[in-house]
């Protein structure tokens, strides 16, 4: 009997280890999931910011570049995913931007749109920034 009883015991130790196990590798395998997802969406919506500014500022995309219409969707469908995986303060930074990026006019000319400008790449500094250390800490 006392045999059973260490086996029954030995068999529900290594049981609980295996279940714990397999939790814990999950769950990391998660986090490193969502750590790439955000990563991606983060790179999808840099990209696409700065190709939009570059084109709104009169700067020549490649020929074969992607008009207005088309980066405003990329920049939309990254924001999208922002708003699915990230935490409120780098939602509300993209949210930020994106209305920013629209707002801004071609740096050609007058002082004030230059340093409109300006202002709108710090803005794309603070939320790459924040997206940063978001992914870092995940």
């Amino acid at each position: 009997m006392e045999n059973i009883l260490s086996v029954a015991i030995g068999a529900a130790i290594g049981l609980m280890g295996v279940v714990f196990g397999s939790w814990f590798t999950a769950r990391r395998q998660d986090r490193m999931w969502l750590r790439e997802q955000k990563l991606k969406a983060g790179i999808n919506f840099n990209t696409a910011v700065v190709q939009l500014l570059d084109h709104l500022k009169d700067t020549r995309l490649s020929d074969d570049g992607p008009g207005a219409n088309e980066l405003a969707n990329r920049m939309q469908e990254a924001r999208s995913a922002l708003y699915l995986l990230c935490a409120g303060d780098t939602v509300d930074l993209a949210n930020a931007l994106a209305r920013r990026v629209w707002s801004t006019r071609p740096t050609e000319g007058r002082d004030d749109r230059r340093a409109e400008f300006r202002e709108t790449m710090d803005l794309l500094r603070r939320f790459t920034v924040q997206l940063r250390q978001e992914i870092a800490g995940s």
